[in-house]
């Protein structure tokens, strides 16, 4: 039976909700790991950290697409809480068609730059040439890619979640079977790698643009829209915390490369590239159920229903939590295996990353937490607060921190700093939600 945005949201109905996205973001994070996978264990260690340094560059642009999806969707959500269907379908077409321009010009400025944003890292040698073609490759579909991102937070929003998890996984076994193809059998190698990943971005970002295109029997659809600059306003204020957020943990990471370049060199970076593609699988698992979850704190918001407001923030507590707490064990416990996974070729660069994997798998006992806290700001349509959890704790508490630590604890620093950063951002968001709850009568 479908669950509609209106209903009353127990523990099971909840969790049928947002399953459909949690699903999505965890296969979207798989089959980005594998690229990185075949890079690995069939191109090679060079090639490998290639990969990891060019991709928060390319996450970056990226991001454009998490910000308008999540900014917009809660907007729009909102809309359609207060019964102005017609008016939710204009604003979102609009932004779908103001993401496919900056899709464009996004595109041409990363082709132009990338070769000295490549040097300007740190890269030498054949690493430079690897980073140039792999990014390039990909840079010609970061327009379905920021569509990708854009339609994940929609079809929520269109009430559509497991339309949004077929897409996904169609564009990730896509992806799969042509890695297997191009790098496995062919022997493409790294542009390979780069070709099939741009193709399952095109899938993930073109079918949802013809399905609302056509006539469906959601209530959103693209339509005859104008740019309405108040509009756009919002959405970029609403979801500059997923900006923040994605840009920030891109400029993060390329510092985490670039300190790991100093005290380990290609090693630090392969081992690091590892514990990030993991990462994104266990992540996304609270990014999936935010994603899920926010279209429903909306509704309920523009609705003006508080006691609904109650309801899911005490739900989704306990539920990001209890995850936050499985997934830890679960990470600690399959460190080894993952990292045999990746790097089993090489012992020194298997302990290493090991090592570095256990000590990291503690943050997810906190960052759970602190991503839904950003989250139900969003939805809230409080950008300003949601920016600042999310940037207070994915750029200045984590450069804080990964600058001071491997002071003291060398690469062991470099590792636990996204936990001691997670520790203290969880605080912030905690504060944020206690000093907001009269604002919006949630607790």
């Amino acid at each position: 039976m479908k669950i509609q945005l209106s209903e009353h949201f127990s523990y099971s109905k909840l969790l049928r909700f947002v399953f459909p996205s949690i699903v999505m973001m965890v296969f979207t994070s798989i089959y980005g790991v594998i690229d990185g996978l075949f890079v690995s264990n069939y191109v090679g260690k060079v090639p490998f950290a290639a990969v990891n340094l060019i991709m928060p560059f390319l996450m970056i642009l990226g991001s454009l697409g998490f910000m308008i999806g999540t900014g917009g969707s809660a907007f729009v959500a909102k809309t359609l809480g207060e019964g102005k269907e017609e008016e939710a379908k204009k604003h979102f077409s609009m932004l779908v068609y103001v993401s496919i321009a900056g899709g464009i010009i996004l595109s041409v400025i990363g082709i132009i730059v990338i070769r000295p944003l490549t040097i300007a890292m740190g890269a030498e040698g054949e690493m430079i040439d690897a980073c140039v073609v792999y990014g390039r490759i990909l840079l010609i579909a970061i327009t379905p890619f920021i569509l990708q991102n854009v339609f994940q937070s929609f079809f929520v929003t269109a009430e559509k979640p497991q339309l949004g998890l077929g897409v996904t996984v169609a564009a990730g076994l896509t992806n799969i079977f042509l890695d297997f193809l191009f790098v496995a059998v062919f022997k493409w190698g790294l542009e390979g790698a780069a070709i099939a990943t741009a193709i399952s971005q095109s899938v993930g970002g073109l079918f949802p643009l013809v399905y609302f295109i056509k006539k469906n029997k959601t209530p959103l659809q693209l339509v005859k829209a104008k740019f309405d600059k108040s509009v756009f306003f919002k959405t970029c204020t609403n979801g500059s915390s997923e900006l923040a957020s994605n840009i920030s943990m891109s400029l993060v990471n390329m510092l985490y490369n670039f300190q790991l370049m100093k005290i380990a060199g290609e090693d630090g970076v392969a081992a690091y590239g590892v514990i990030m593609y993991v990462n994104f699988i266990f992540i996304a698992i609270f990014l999936g159920y935010s994603i899920g979850s926010a279209p429903i704190v909306s509704f309920h918001y523009g609705a003006g229903n508080h006691d609904e407001l109650k309801n899911l923030l005490k739900k989704s507590l306990f539920l990001i939590g209890s995850f936050g707490v499985i997934l830890t064990v679960a990470a600690v416990g399959s460190s080894g295996f993952l990292s045999k996974i990746f790097v089993g070729y090489d012992k020194e660069l298997y302990e290493m990353t090991c090592f570095g994997f256990r000590l990291f798998s503690l943050s997810f006992l906190f960052s759970g937490l602190n991503i839904f806290g950003s989250a139900f700001f969003t939805a809230l349509n409080n950008g300003v607060v949601s920016a600042l959890i999310s940037f207070l704790r994915a750029f200045v508490l984590q450069i804080i921190m990964v600058l001071l630590l491997p002071v003291f604890w060398g690469i062991g620093g470099i590792w636990f700093s996204v936990v001691a950063a997670e520790l203290l951002a969880l605080f912030i968001t905690l504060y944020f939600l206690a000093a907001k709850r009269k604002d919006y009568h949630y607790a």
